[in-house]
This record gives structure tokens, C-alpha cells and sequence, in this order.
């Protein structure tokens, strides 16, 4: 098997028809037993080794199409030749032309779906592991060149308001701050991160790794509002008004959970994946009584739903330790949207999956406790508008499962404080808010993007839209200040 070679500091990459036989490379894994029980990360990412192996399987198309398949544009083909050449400062800077959040895309994105999907080297082999490329390079640069330590040139510029520190958010701050913008982001909450702080678990995304890139907004200058709730503590106009902000980005994202509405969902025992997954990250719950925030904690879970956030919520349920951790699902494994790899680390922490199978109620105790889960079987039909197959009852089919929680993760949309207080902000299906190509609302200079006007999306088309809108907001107030 042809490997890199190292030369007087210079490495010698195989030639392209040897490349193909290089096998992927995979990363250590926590062992499943031990790690139902921990928080911890359960990748641990490639090693220096591995990542040079793997960089080496890259065949440097002259079309690099993967780079197309990512939705902010990494130029993969480059910053992946400097980590074969060694040169992994110039990797890290090569990323963050278009990715302000490398390790964090680098941990959660479903590279398998985007930039690894158009891989020309996986139409007959294991795509390039782009994503694990991407987390060794930003956390080799967060151990050797910080990014938050680096001299930035700050200007004060025209004043943007960005409403909202989720991945569009912090994409559109750091965006507008390196153009020289004076950036302030607002956020209710009491610390900077959206959904990747309350929504994505510790196993995935360690706490620390993301409050390290969040320093590079402190870096370029970027202000911090937190406990601040756009729509009560000021509404958009006073923003726009007396606060004295010329533009706004909107990423306040979709933070209020859709139900079933399938009778016994006021049983105590159902919970949405929001609220669940909120109180063990962000308010230490799995740590009750040592923080204040309690959570169920029940001998069986019925968790619903088939995307990444069910599989965050049955995965976080067995760690808090329920014996039986169970994933209902309407559809089969092949329609499931959540990331082929969650789905086996899943499986080996003994989560259980009921495919084709949908709840139709939710039994309680006489205390009004959660006793079981109601279910019915499920065929699939012809393909839906999203293509995947209608799932079709079975007559006859029904059975109870014994539980103790109900978790429901089947959507949100967003919260509709913003929408309610600013009038002339046009609104569609849930209050997700209308923008057009460049992310613009119905209201002059003011931008929206993520969940907010997609309803519940990936974090890496989050950060496409806070691109968008960044790059649009310079437009329209650069195109101001020439007419003034």
C-alpha cells in the first residue's frame, strides 16, 4: 500500500493511481460500554498519522466538485493539499476564507450527504473523510495558533444588529466584523452558542470546543448582549431607531418544538427533545442535584422521531440511565434523515429501533404518570413530497410498549416574539420568516436566515445563509453610503 513519505521536511504524495488503494481512515472510539455512561467526546478525531494517510487518498481533481457540494464553499481540494504538504497553518487559514466554525462543522455537518458525496474518489471507493480532515486541522490550530490570538484590524464601521448566536448568527458576525463592520449579537440566553450550546450534546460537541471558536468573534470585535430578548427587552424598530444599528440580521432560529397532538401528550413523562436536550446542556441536569435542574430519568424511553435530534435524545436518555432507550420511527432505516454514523453509535450503546411503527397514544398511570406508548404498525407507499415513501398504517397492528418517557422529536419552528412586535415583517408556514435569495425580509434592511426562515435545518446551511446575508448587508449599506 503506497503511503506519504516525508523528504527534508517536504511530503511526497502517492501517485494518483495509488491513492486508491489507500483505505479510509477512521478515528479511535470511546468503547460503546463505557462511554453509555459518559458525556464524553466519543470520536477522538484523527491522530497526525491518520490525518496525513487520508489527506494523501485525495486524487486534487482538477474540478473539485466536493467543494460544490459544501454549502459555504470550503475549497476542500486546497486546504487539503497543504495538510499533505505539512503545512497546516496555512490548512487552517485556507478553512476559514469560508468556515468560521471549522470545528464544530468538523464534528456535527453531514459531510456524507454534501461535501463527501461529490467526492469523485467515492464513485468507486470511501470518499475522502473530509469532515475529520476539517476537525484535525481546526483543533491543530487551536492547540499550536489560536485564531483568537492572531492581531485583527478593527474599524468601526457602520453599526449591524444580529439577533441571535446560532451557527447563522456567528457566521453573519464574523463575517461583517472582518469587513470592517461594528458588530453586536443579541441572544436571550445567557451564553453565545444557539442551538449548538442547548441542542447538540457533550458527546458530539464538547462545550469547550465551541466556546473556543466562539472567541474569534471577541477577537475581531464583535460585542456580546446576552439576557437580551429582541421583542421585549427591545423591539427590531427601537434597534433600528434609537439603538442607532443601520442594518439586521434576524437568526433567532426555531426553538419551539411541534407535538403529535396524539391523545395523553399532557401526561407528565412527555417531553419535547427541545426541553430535554435543553436541560442537560445548557443547564447541567445529567448533574442534578449538584446543579439545580432536575430531568427524567426513567427505567424505559420511547424517544420519536428519525433525524439527528431524536438520536441526540436517545443517546443522552441511555446515558442518563434508562435501561431501555427506544427510537420510534414511521419509516424505515433507509428514509431515516439523522447521519449514518449516529445512527451506528447509537446501536452500540444498545439503543433499540422500532422502524415503521407510529405512536397513536400515550397511556398514563392514575398519579397521571407517562405507563406506555400506544403504537401501531406501518408500510411504506409511494414517495411523498419530501421523496421519501408515505408511511401507510396497518389495520389491526397495534401493541402497547411499556415506558416511562415519552420524548417527541419530530420538528419546531421558530418562536414568534420577533415576528409579533416588528410590523411588516412577512411570515410563512409556522412564522418561519419569507427572505428571498440574498436573505432579505420584507422589511428594508432586515435580513433573516437559519431555522428562522428554514424551520429546522442543518448547521452548515445555517452558516450558508449567514453568509448570504453578510455579503448582502455589505452590498446595501456599502451601496448606501456611495449615495449619500
Amino acid at each position: 500500500m503506497a503511503r506519504p513519505a516525508r523528504e527534508n521536511g517536504r511530503v511526497n504524495a502517492p501517485r494518483p493511481r495509488d491513492r486508491v488503494k489507500i483505505p479510509r481512515q477512521h478515528p479511535a472510539e470511546a468503547h460503546p460500554e463505557g462511554r453509555r455512561s459518559t458525556f464524553d467526546e466519543v470520536s477522538g478525531g484523527l491522530d497526525e498519522r491518520t490525518a496525513l494517510v487520508e489527506a494523501s487518498r485525495c486524487l486534487e481533481c482538477r474540478d473539485p466538485v466536493c467543494t460544490r457540494g459544501c454549502p459555504v464553499g470550503v475549497d476542500v481540494r486546497g486546504f487539503i493539499r497543504h495538510v499533505v504538504r505539512g503545512e497546516l497553518a496555512a490548512a487552517a487559514e485556507r478553512i476559514r476564507e469560508a468556515n468560521a466554525l471549522p470545528a464544530v462543522c468538523g464534528r456535527v455537518c453531514p459531510q456524507e450527504s454534501q461535501c463527501e458525496a461529490e467526492c469523485t474518489l467515492g464513485r468507486r471507493f470511501a470518499p475522502v473523510a473530509i469532515g475529520l480532515l476539517e476537525r484535525y486541522v481546526a483543533d491543530w490550530e487551536a492547540a499550536h495558533r489560536p485564531v483568537w490570538e492572531r492581531p485583527f484590524a478593527r474599524t468601526r464601521g457602520p453599526r449591524v444588529a444580529v439577533v441571535g448566536s446560532g451557527p447563522a448568527g456567528i457566521t453573519c458576525a464574523a463575517e461583517l466584523a472582518r469587513k470592517g463592520y461594528a458588530v453586536t449579537v443579541f441572544e436571550a440566553l445567557h451564553a453565545l452558542g444557539g442551538v449548538l450550546r442547548y441542542g447538540i450534546p457533550e458527546f458530539r460537541l464538547p462545550k469547550h470546543v465551541l466556546d473556543r471558536e466562539l472567541r474569534l468573534l471577541d477577537a475581531l470585535g464583535v460585542e456580546r448582549r446576552t439576557n437580551f430578548l429582541v421583542g421585549r427587552t427591545a423591539t427590531l424598530d427601537e434597534l433600528m431607531g434609537e439603538w442607532g444599528f443601520q442594518a439586521v440580521f434576524l437568526a433567532t432560529g426555531a426553538g419551539t418544538p411541534l407535538f403529535l397532538g396524539i391523545p395523553g401528550e399532557t401526561l407528565a413523562g412527555v417531553l419535547s427533545a427541545n426541553e430535554f436536550l435543553t436541560r442537560v446542556n445548557l443547564m447541567a441536569a445529567h448533574r442534578f442535584p449538584e446543579h439545580d435542574t432536575p430531568v427524567v430519568a426513567p427505567r424505559a424511553v420511547a424517544v420519536i422521531g428519525g433525524g439527528n435530534t431524536a438520536l441526540d435524545a436517545v443517546r443522552t436518555a441511555r446515558r442518563l440511565g434508562a435501561e431501555r432507550a427506544l427510537l420510534v420511527y414511521r419509516r424505515s432505516r433507509a428514509e431515516m434523515p439523522a447521519r449514518a454514523e449516529e445512527v451506528r453509535h447509537a446501536e452500540e450503546e444498545g439503543v433499540e429501533f422500532l422502524f415503521l411503527t407510529s405512536p397513536v397514544r400515550v397511556l398514563g398511570d392514575a398519579e397521571g404518570m407517562v405507563a406506555g406508548l400506544e403504537c401501531q404498525e406501518m408500510t411504506l407507499g409511494d414517495p411523498d413530497r419530501s421523496g421519501r415513501r408515505q408511511p401507510i398504517p396497518v389495520p389491526g397492528s397495534g401493541r402497547v410498549i411499556e415506558v416511562q418517557a415519552v420524548i417527541e422529536a419530530i420538528g419546531q419552528k421558530p418562536n414568534p416574539i420577533v415576528q409579533a412586535t416588528t410590523p411588516g415583517l412577512l411570515t410563512g408556514r409556522h412564522g418561519v420568516v419569507a427572505v428571498d435569495a440574498e436573505q432579505a425580509t420584507s422589511r428594508p434592511r432586515v435580513f433573516a436566515g437559519g431555522d428562522l426562515s428554514r424551520g429546522g435545518a442543518t448547521v452548515i446551511l445555517a452558516m450558508r445563509d449567514g453568509r448570504r446575508a453578510a455579503a448582502a448587508i455589505d452590498r446595501a449599506l456599502s451601496a448606501a453610503a456611495a449615495a449619500e
